[in-house]
């Protein structure tokens, strides 16, 4: 039965079989009036520009001191292009408005026979770098859900890449490979979701009516006392940094660990803990149990390990040799699976018929489950998630955001190698040969350890051509957009249960990729449409919106204390576009994020962290990667932490803003911009309500006054923060240098003028 409703008949001609999956377009009236809105937009920037340049300062009787002039022009000149900028920033983004799609998998119509026999096997990777910010016990717990997916064992291998190389992720892992022969069967049993044990128990635990509807209280109160004695025999090894001695004595993988100088200068260790080919790999219930490996991938201080995207590329050629699977899942280690039905989803876009041969990967979004009420920090990204990744779709595909893609296997080893890799796809679905049936564990483990060697990659295109691309740490949207520029489309797909839930960072990111070689302008060219480079410039460019940003923050509010006016009186008819600019598009982001299933606040929270991170972050991602560029620095890559405290969490749900464990430099730089906006509005009012009096309803400072108020009312939680008394406020030597700050560029100031 399809989900139409119509029932296929599996006798019928191989040609009429249906499709598999369905793509919608946005709403023809509402797409007419987005384009009209732009069309607007677009007019009144042309009129901004357009007074800029008219009305360039020149000398006149009452202003004759040349300096002065000649600074004002300067700031004129910088005013002029950073609104430039953001004009052509906004033109960037309208290629996610104008061709919006929306995918449909039809999922039931995989049981038909043609295939229901075509399964391919998928491989997962789960990927984690420190067991201090990264606890072994939330790892393994993703390991767990992509484990219980709602799919044939045989065919599911997961794969765990520890690039902290620990002994205590090891025995997590251990434990978990012990424990799922009981939690496979009982999800399977009772359909449970999610397939995390944690966020199982947890959305569960408080709901007794639930328990005892759905199935036995008795079965679910033992699986919960299984589970909570694992966690507890982890988290008190993790909280001991020492594996116990009993397991450490019964089972010969910890020897490796013996001959580990540190996390940065080990040899590859490699242990099939699960191999589905072995008869006794079953569970409980006697069904199969799905493959599961640990990986930690040789380091040594004198080589570059390429941070993720090495760990990745260890991982594809490892698994080329023990399960090959044709689908490759990668997971981050916070991204439990949500849905267990994700890969008959994602299945259903590369199996169809008539378009499923040109789809390279699937992309499901990054969902959190600990975002709070009105989503303090920004982390759910509404408006990406709900508008411009279908967007982005309409053009040829999304970003591959590094976590919770399916992608095809050949799509990442390269063109050149594509047919190969379909060669040797075969393989998996095969049925093994005696001689592999015989092949021990630990000869399998031995002959693919050197696939994971540091020197493996040497004179090799791996980084380049093949795998995930190095030189970056955003080394996932640089390989999708190398696979996008070999012909391949891809997918969006955002289903209505989430296919992943994870831990939003409360940190600041950042990005920066258009200054090299991957610029979508230039290496996209005549590989993929003018609407999918843009597409990818738009997130290319968060970065050096930095400088724009930092200017149009310092400069007219500098300017409205010393009474210098950079905007139209009120009066004037040049004043209409500007107004209209500010009002139209602030509205119409409103609009959007409420249309996002975002509250009035937390649009408000996400204005106040685009600000953030446009003036710390990715001003030092832009300095840093043109650091790079010349040769002075190389790339960082950081982890966001996983874990915290009582106190932040607390403040968190409180949503009160968390300052205490920031970089003191970018609290330094919010602080002191936030204070010069307060020090120049109070002057600004002053001299537009006291000094300039009955004149005032012509100031033409009235929009530096606007601008400036609005830039404190964001600020709001940074001159809280200043003042507050809990850990989590703003340091006092921070808050001392800010004020410092600002008051001297306040003072210093009036040397111009």
């Amino acid at each position: 039965m399809g989900a139409s409703g119509v029932r296929y008949d599996e006798t019928k001609d191989d040609d009429v079989l249906p499709k598999l999956f369905e793509t919608k377009k946005a709403n023809l009236a509402q797409l007419v009036i987005r384009r009209l809105f732009s069309i607007s937009i677009l007019t009144s920037i042309c009129l901004v520009w357009f007074y800029r340049f008219n009305y360039f300062p020149t000398s006149t009787a009452a202003e004759v001191d040349e300096h002065k002039l000649g600074t004002r022009r300067w700031i004129w000149i910088g005013l002029f292009l950073a609104e430039i900028w953001f004009g052509f920033y906004w033109i960037l983004t309208q290629a996610l408005r104008w061709n919006q799609i929306f995918r449909h998998p039809l999922r039931d119509r995989l049981l038909l026979t043609r295939y229901k026999e075509k399964l391919p096997c998928v491989d997962v990777f789960v990927c984690t770098a420190n067991p201090v910010i990264e606890p072994p016990a939330m790892v393994i717990n993703t390991v767990l859900s992509v484990m219980a997916y709602d799919y044939p064992p045989e065919k599911l291998s997961v794969y765990l890449s520890d690039d902290g190389g620990s002994d205590l992720t090891f025995y997590a892992l251990l434990e978990a490979s012990h424990f799922c022969k009981h939690w496979i069967p009982f999800c399977k049993k009772f359909q449970v979701e999610p397939r995390s044990p944690v966020a199982y128990f947890l959305t569960t635990s408080s709901n007794s009516k639930h328990n005892s509807s759905c199935f036995n209280s008795e079965e679910w109160s033992a699986m919960k006392i299984l589970y909570e004695e694992m966690e507890n025999r982890i988290e008190t090894a993790t909280k001991l940094g020492k594996v116990p001695d009993e397991m450490r004595a019964r089972h010969q993988g910890f020897s490796e660990w013996d001959s580990v100088s540190s996390p940065r200068d080990h040899q590859t260790i490699l242990q099939i803990l699960i191999n589905s080919r072995n008869p006794d790999a079953v569970d409980m219930e006697g069904c199969k149990l799905p493959t599961l490996v640990y990986m930690a991938r040789e380091k040594r201080p004198q080589h570059h390990h390429n941070f993720k995207a090495g760990a990745m590329n260890s991982l594809i050629r490892v698994s080329s040799k023990i399960s090959n699977g044709r689908i490759i899942l990668n997971v981050d280690c916070d991204m439990y699976s949500n849905n267990s039905v994700s890969i008959r989803d994602a299945l259903c876009f590369f199996m169809d018929e008539e378009k499923g041969h040109e789809i390279a990967y699937v992309q499901f979004p990054q969902n959190f489950d600990n975002i709070s009420k009105n989503d303090l920090y920004g982390g759910a990204m509404r408006v990406i998630v709900e508008q411009d990744f279908p967007g982005q779709d309409g053009n040829g595909g999304p970003l591959y955001i590094g976590s919770g893609c399916f992608h095809r296997r050949e799509t990442l080893l390269g063109e050149q190698n594509s047919k190969v890799s379909k060669r040797n796809q075969c393989k998996t679905d095969d049925i093994l040969s005696k001689e592999e049936l015989e092949e021990s564990i630990a000869g399998l483990e031995a002959s693919v350890k050197h696939l994971a060697n540091c020197i493996y990659e040497e004179n090799t295109q791996w980084g380049n051509e093949m795998g995930l691309r190095y030189g970056c740490p955003v080394e996932d949207v640089l390989t999708g957009l190398s696979i996008h520029c070999r012909g391949w489309k891809s997918v969006y797909f955002n289903p209505e249960r989430p296919g992943f839930l994870g831990v939003s960072p409360n940190t600041l990111g950042d990005t920066l990729i258009f200054l090299s070689k991957y610029n979508p302008f230039l290496y996209g060219y005549q590989k993929i449409s003018l609407g999918l480079q843009m597409s990818y410039s738009i997130y290319c460019l968060w970065a050096p919106n930095c400088l724009p940003t930092l200017y149009y923050l310092v400069i007219p509010p500098l300017c409205l204390l010393k009474g210098v006016p950079l905007f139209p009186k009120i009066t004037s008819p040049w004043f209409v576009p500007f107004v209209y600019l500010i009002i139209s598009t602030y509205t119409y982001s409103l609009a959007d994020f409420l249309w996002s299933g975002g509250t009035i606040q937390g649009w408000w929270n996400e204005q106040r962290i685009w600000i953030f991170k446009r003036i710390t972050s990715y001003l030092f991602a832009s300095i840093d990667s043109i650091r790079k560029l010349l040769g002075l620095s190389k790339t960082a890559f950081v982890i966001t932490s996983k874990v915290a405290d009582e106190d932040v969490s607390e403040r968190y749900e409180k949503e009160i803003m968390e300052f205490g464990t920031s970089s003191p430099i970018f609290t330094t730089i919010i602080a002191t911009v936030a204070l010069i906006n307060l020090f120049s509005l109070v002057g600004g009012l002053k001299r537009m309500l006291i000094d300039m009096k009955l004149e005032a309803i012509e100031q033409p400072l009235l929009l530096q006054i606007v601008q400036c108020g609005f830039v404190v009312l964001v600020n709001l939680p940074v001159y809280q923060g200043l003042f507050r008394k809990d850990k989590g406020r703003i340091p006092p030597f921070v808050s001392l240098k800010s004020v410092t700050l600002a008051l001297s560029i306040c003072v210093s100031v009036s040397s111009l003028y």
